[in-house]
């Protein structure tokens, strides 16, 4: 692809787990189909391959890098077996190492295939992920690194620049005087849920949620066909093999909506030790109210095991409910818990439901804020904690639960009992009125904005018309 043909380059790269990699997916797959004079690349892990076929459907080639998005648990687990506590923690810092420098070469490999040897032609760009992260501060705190002797090595003897970032190569001076403006920063969220300061550059904008596309967004293709064909938002229905969920959601014999879980890649990222204890606290709730709860394990294998484990030994459904279930759906704890792997929009799921229990991604936080739903939120890292505060602040949730009180290390029934007390307190706290008023106030105003039609319009506006004058 070097030189594109004559054409103008646009190459979006994007890493970290789904939360940080698929927004910027969506945003090249918008911009592709805006401006298909344009060759555009997708520069992501391996690990999310499933963006493939999404993005090459809006002419976007994907240019995978083997390195993994996250180190899962049992990764670090391997690696320090058998060693003691800190020959394991330096045998894990030396695969960190090797990954990043790994990754790095990758990453140069792609964008030197892109772009060859060819001149830049007027209009190239290259729009890379930063995370999630959600202030200024944490940019500052994140930037350190830039500085670093690792860092500064790669940019003088793999890239020709200076090791020190914004200074010239011979002088080693700085160059702010010369740049005309501050690099363009485009943040996915929206200005209703996040205060953006006066002093923000006006490089800087808030420019709504970027939301998935719905075809995305689909494990089963036969759900997502049935969803092309129906006028209504996503359809009335699932396909047959998939209608006990929406009977578990729907079904006129109960008399309320259920409860969402879901913690998206945490257990990927090592934080879900204890899958069991986890399921057991769902359990307690279940047994100590009438709550019904539908669990989306996100794939993640330990989890499913866990709930195979328990199936497995537990009475059997009544045998029309059993042989209505799909591969990737289970029912628990009397019916009261549906489990499923797979994966359906949130904005067909999240309105069926009462209340939405998550990690406080980005993502899974716009997508209750869009449906108008109380959340219970339990931050795990990074800019969770700011999103479940936020949301807190907001009057859409209840105080953040602490991580023991949704997935404690240990499944002894105190551990269990107190888990389930705490949890319950805040599902009941999530349902007062005032907190589901305010969910609806919120996304009435979230609905009248586009936050993927906003970043193309300013990626159009200050880079591709001002890159033409």
């Amino acid at each position: 692809m070097a030189g594109g043909g004559g054409r103008p380059r646009a190459v979006f790269m994007a890493f970290g787990t789904r939360g940080d990699v698929f927004p910027v997916a969506a945003l090249a797959a918008a911009f592709a189909r805006d401006q298909q004079q344009y060759a555009v690349v997708f520069i992501t892990h391996s690990a999310h391959r499933s963006l493939a076929g999404h993005l090459a459907a809006s002419n976007v080639r994907c240019m995978p890098v083997s390195s993994p998005p996250v180190l899962a648990a049992e990764q670090v687990e391997n690696i320090s077996c058998g060693s003691q506590s800190n020959h394991g923690d330096e045998s894990f810092s030396s695969r960190k190492m090797v990954i990043q420098v790994e990754h790095r070469k990758e990453c140069l490999s792609s964008l030197e295939e892109v772009f060859g040897d060819d001149p830049s032609i007027n209009g190239d760009f290259i729009v890379i992920n930063f995370f999630a992260l959600v202030s200024w501060t944490d940019i500052i705190h994140w930037m350190w690194a830039l500085f670093t002797e690792s860092w500064g090595s790669w940019r003088s003897n793999c890239l020709n620049l200076s090791p020190i970032p914004f200074t010239d190569p011979v002088t080693n001076l700085p160059l702010w005087h010369m740049r005309e403006e501050s690099t363009l920063l485009l943040y996915g969220f929206s200005k209703e849920i996040v205060e953006c300061p006066g002093y923000w550059p006006s490089s800087a904008h808030a420019c709504g949620f970027w939301f998935l596309p719905t075809a995305w967004q689909f494990s089963c293709d036969k759900c997502l066909e049935l969803s092309r064909n129906m006028n209504s938002s996503l359809g009335s229905v699932l396909c047959a093999k998939h209608s006990s969920m929406e009977h578990f959601l729907v079904g006129n014999s109960y008399s309320s909506r259920p409860v969402f879980v879901g913690l998206s890649s945490i257990g990927s990222m090592g934080f879900l030790r204890n899958p069991k204890a986890f399921l057991m606290v769902l359990k307690a709730a279940i047994e100590s109210t009438d709550y019904r709860f539908i669990l989306f394990s996100s794939g993640y294998q330990p989890l499913d095991s866990a709930i195979q484990s328990i199936a497995s030994s537990a009475p059997k459904s009544s045998e029309a409910e059993a042989s209505s279930l799909s591969d990737d759906s289970t029912l628990l704890f009397n019916d009261r818990l549906f489990c499923f792997s797979g994966s359906i929009p949130y904005s067909w799921l999240f309105p069926r439901c009462a209340v939405a229990i998550h990690h406080a991604g980005s993502g899974s936080t716009a997508a209750a804020l869009l449906a108008g739903i109380p959340q219970v939120v339990c931050p795990f890292l990074l800019d969770q904690f700011y999103w479940a505060e936020r949301l807190h602040w907001l009057g859409v949730a209840p105080a953040p639960l602490q991580r023991q009180h949704l997935i404690p290390d240990n499944d002894d029934p105190s551990s269990i009992h107190n888990a389930a007390e705490v949890l319950r307190g805040a599902i009941k706290s999530a349902l007062f009125p005032e907190i589901k008023a305010q969910a609806t106030s919120i996304a009435d105003r979230l609905s009248f904005e586009d936050g993927i039609g906003e970043a193309l319009r300013i990626l159009k506006e200050r880079v591709l018309i001002q890159g033409q004058t």
